[in-house]
């Protein structure tokens, strides 16, 4: 099988969540004001229900079949049958979390007002199933997810301004976030056949594969809880005037999250594939590559976004949302333990079969993040999220490190990240001072933003480069190939 670059996947990865990013912010100004309070209302319930039965539905599914197919994927014999056992699974899965889903609705009596949006938002359990996306990421076939991407979202947008129009129109609308979401999921089902034909089979050895799944489905229940439970516990605790702003600065943090992980989501079948079949030196060469480019990312984004808070707020949600600022400056802090934890959980424990301490380690850090919420956040409000997070992120991190650390010690205690540290923290100095200037040069808040974001990713790249980082050179001539090809 031909290797496909995962330099384009990364790029293609990165364009296809710039778009689920942009999608919902070009939308969501034209809904609220359409549906009003009361139709957005509905619909966000309605959609928060469903999320816990697509977790159900997906127990720990896609995370073992990308690391356990990456290491078959040459074989299409082994696949196809991996591929065949695993599907037959989620089919069950699907159907445990409509019984549940169905019980919930007849026991729960407030839930009856909401059945026609929760039935509508309950296609995507089935839809996500027959999708089987791993097997695309298990090729690395990013390009066909991304221009199917474009396609549904482009769809979807022209039939939202058709048929939402009043505040009425909460189930139309709906029944097209479904469409945009897993509409093409049909259309995965039939285009995985160049891979290997998908089927139910009933006898095979079901235990091989229930254990590692169930432990990665409770750590994604951990993850949950672990994400959700700094805007639950601030609702619950406090008001929703906190939560909304705490709600601004944390989707804020999470959408630059989003976009510096692009590059690591793309690699992991890779590394699982190189992991599983022992090829140690490759696995080790990509994941220095990997462990110094998001470093080198991870550290300008969060200073940029620390002295850029106010900016991008005022921005993005309006003066309403100032407060928001102090809590985004502080998750800041949280954005390269996240990604190194992330690096460690998804490409090196997983494809090592150690996902029982990857559960330990989200639930230590929701333990964690639940308790200092609980302490803090009646003194120190929104704030105390943040914070709650950051140590969060830096448990998970250090907890992974230590079940990790006898495969990739040399990895990530090297002279080599050491240097790019070194050279990235330089690097923010000159982001700092470049935000600092133009904060005095320029009065309207756009050019302010713009200036400051394009001359410090000069003068970033600028001081790397005098600094001689042989990964900053690498890109830089990697874009040179590029435009030259082009042009």
């Amino acid at each position: 099988m031909k290797t496909k670059s995962i330099k384009l996947n990364a790029v293609l990865n990165g364009f296809r969540s710039v778009l689920n990013i942009l999608f919902p912010i070009i939308t969501f100004p034209y809904v609220s004001r359409v549906l009003l309070v009361k139709g957005i209302g509905i619909y966000n319930f309605s959609n928060s229900i469903v999320s816990y039965f697509l977790l159900i539905a997906g127990l720990g599914i896609n995370t073992y079949a990308i690391r356990e197919g990456a290491r078959l994927r040459d074989n299409r014999s082994k696949i196809t049958q991996f591929a065949n056992q695993v599907f037959t699974i989620n089919i069950w899965s699907t159907g445990l979390a409509y019984l549940l889903l169905f019980i919930c609705l007849i026991v729960f009596s407030r839930l009856h007002s909401y059945l026609s949006c929760i039935l509508i938002f309950s296609l995507q359990i089935l839809f996500t199933t027959i999708g089987t996306e791993w097997i695309y990421q298990i090729y690395e076939d990013y390009s066909y997810i991304t221009i199917r991407s474009i396609v549904f979202q482009i769809i979807s947008l022209i039939l939202l301004f058709i048929f939402v129009r009043s505040p009425q129109d909460y189930l139309k609308y709906a029944a097209i976030t479904v469409f945009s979401t897993v509409g093409s999921n049909v259309l995965n089902f039939i285009h995985a056949r160049q891979y290997c034909h998908i089927h139910l089979v009933w006898r095979f050895n079901w235990k091989v594969h229930l254990g590692p799944i169930i432990i990665l489905f409770f750590a994604s229940v951990a993850n949950m809880i672990y994400v959700n439970s700094d805007i639950t516990l601030l609702g619950l605790m406090k008001s929703n005037y906190l939560v909304g702003i705490y709600s601004v600065s944390s989707k804020i943090y999470q959408i630059v999250k989003t976009l510096i992980s692009a590059i690591l989501i793309v690699t992991v079948p890779r590394l699982a594939m190189l992991f599983g079949k022992q090829r140690m030196k490759e696995y080790k060469s990509i994941l220095v590559k990997l462990n110094n480019v998001l470093v080198l990312l991870a550290l300008p984004a969060s200073t940029g976004l620390f002295m850029l808070a106010r900016e991008v707020v005022l921005i993005i949600s309006g003066s309403k949302y100032l407060r928001a600022v102090n809590s985004l400056q502080i998750l800041c802090f949280a954005y390269i333990f996240s990604i190194l934890a992330w690096i460690l959980s998804d490409c090196v424990l997983i494809p090592a079969k150690r996902e029982k301490y990857v559960l330990r380690s989200m639930s230590a850090s929701a333990v964690l993040n639940i308790v200092i919420n609980l302490l803090l956040i009646p003194s120190w409000n929104e704030n105390a999220a943040a914070f709650s997070t950051v140590l969060a992120e830096m448990c998970m991190f250090i907890v992974n490190y230590h079940y990790a650390k006898d495969l990739v010690k040399d990895v990530f205690v090297s002279k080599t990240l050491l240097r790019t540290f070194i050279s990235s923290i330089i690097g923010c100095i000159g982001i700092v001072v470049v935000c600092i200037l133009c904060n005095f040069g320029f009065q309207s808040l756009i050019i302010k933003t713009i200036f400051s974001v394009v001359l410090s990713v000069i003068m970033y790249g600028t001081i790397l480069i005098l600094l001689k980082n042989r990964f900053a050179i690498a890109m830089l001539n990697r874009a040179r190939i590029i435009l030259k090809d082009k042009f």
